[in-house]
């Protein structure tokens, strides 16, 4: 049975505790081959007024959002097509890249090119799945199927997707996706 100890500075409230320990249980388990329900995880709050570095009392860092949270804000807005609210969790330099398409840097960009493609298309979400890279940025995929209307009123539905997001500071930097939409096309 796996054990965990983490000390951290007070401050992170009982939902970042969650997502804490939850990230952890599942790192355990990206090496250890044990169920949840037998990784202990222990977060020591150590009180600020105890805790000095470089001869300076610290206080924390403020968590990082749930990176999960912004994808799906995103994914919501985009889907019932308030630009402005999409536009808000965009980062600097962002840029997203579909099937068959060089990188877009605005989501004007990605409506001219839908446009002529079908009506309009929703997504039905199998999972979400989240992970840190290397690098300072988080990474979530979304995968599930999409559904919606062509130009000619014939419909589609069930065709898969999968989307790679890259998260920094509570930004989205980057989008990848991939779908089947030119093969069931092609069939159709």
């Amino acid at each position: 049975m796996p054990v965990v100890e983490l000390h951290v500075l007070e401050g992170y409230n009982p939902e970042e505790k969650q997502r804490l320990g939850e990230a952890l249980t599942d790192a355990v388990r990206f090496v250890v081959p044990a169920s949840p329900e037998l990784v202990t995880v222990m977060i020591h709050d150590i009180p600020t007024e105890n805790y000095y570095r470089g001869r300076i009392q610290r206080v924390p860092a403020a968590a990082r959002p749930d990176p999960t949270v912004i994808v799906k804000n995103y994914l919501t807005a985009m889907e019932a097509r308030d630009l402005a609210k999409a536009n808000a969790v965009l980062g600097e330099g962002f840029t997203m890249t579909f099937p068959g398409t060089e990188p877009m840097t605005t989501l004007d960009e990605l409506i001219a090119w839908s446009k002529p493609r079908y009506k309009f298309v929703t997504k039905t979400y199998e999972g979400f799945d989240a992970m840190q890279s290397a690098g300072d940025a988080s990474v979530v995929y979304c995968r599930g199927t999409l559904q919606g209307e062509y130009h000619d009123d014939s419909s589609f539905e069930g065709i898969r997707f999968v989307d790679r997001f890259e998260v920094i500071d509570g930004k989205i930097t980057k989008q990848d996706v991939w779908n089947d939409m030119a093969e069931v096309r092609a069939t159709t």
